[in-house]
């Protein structure tokens, strides 16, 4: 039995390369054409960001909650967890964020006009997560029927949900960082761990994230904290 220190992270993948991206590519046939309506749903969300900042959050944060609980269910739970056994337990997670997001629809808990340079950086995030991840796999040589889609797969969903809070204002923000945030950073490892070169699009995005929000808090406070 070979010693525990001799084992990299690639030896405990569950599945190969390969039948990962085919995941995709049997996700995106079953679904076709819902596609076109959850890219309009992000759409709709860039629109009334810019023209209704303050009284469309409702329905931001509504799209927003639909999209987690979905994708929670019609692709962690009913499809990869068949090939990857930990993911059933990640599933609930995305349940938990969408009602969490319904909740604050509801309330009408969220304000998105935050500007700024943390504002542009969100908004370069969700235009990435809408436009730029899809391109991904044709551009990598899968062609597009394992395209990842907001409000169909799980990355550019956690994705344009990271560009969004940081355009969000709101008591209750901070509850809802944690689950995107963990989404992209295990979906990054995974996808190093596979050796796929896409692995930079989650890592960079929180990466991206982590800065704007520690520069609006250093922002805040005035200075940088002194050093000790």
């Amino acid at each position: 039995m070979s010693e525990w220190w001799t084992y990299r992270a690639v030896n405990f993948l569950l599945f190969s390369p390969r039948v990962y991206w085919r995941m995709f590519e049997l996700h995106n046939a079953a679904l076709w054409p819902l596609h076109v309506l959850t890219l309009a749903a992000g759409l709709i969300i860039i629109l009334l960001i810019a023209w209704r900042p303050g009284t469309g959050a409702r329905w931001i944060a509504f799209i927003l909650a639909i999209s987690w609980i979905f994708v929670g269910w019609s692709f962690l739970w009913n499809r990869y967890a068949t090939i990857n056994w930990a993911v059933a337990y990640v599933a609930p997670a995305f349940v938990v964020e969408g009602v969490l997001l319904l909740i604050l629809s509801l309330l009408d808990g969220l304000a998105f006009d935050r500007r700024g340079p943390a504002g542009w950086i969100g908004y370069l995030i969700l235009a990435f997560a809408l436009a730029g991840q899809p391109l991904l796999a044709p551009l990598q040589g899968r062609g597009w029927a394992s395209s990842e889609v907001f409000g169909i797969a799980p990355d550019p969903t956690a994705i344009a949900t990271l560009g969004l809070l940081l355009l969000a204002r709101g008591r209750l923000l901070p509850v809802l960082l944690p689950i995107p945030v963990l989404w992209c950073l295990l979906s990054g490892m995974t996808l190093r761990t596979m050796g796929e070169p896409q692995a930079w699009a989650p890592l960079a995005a929180l990466a991206l994230a982590a800065a704007a929000w520690i520069w609006t808090i250093i922002r805040q406070r005035g200075s940088w904290p002194a050093a000790s």
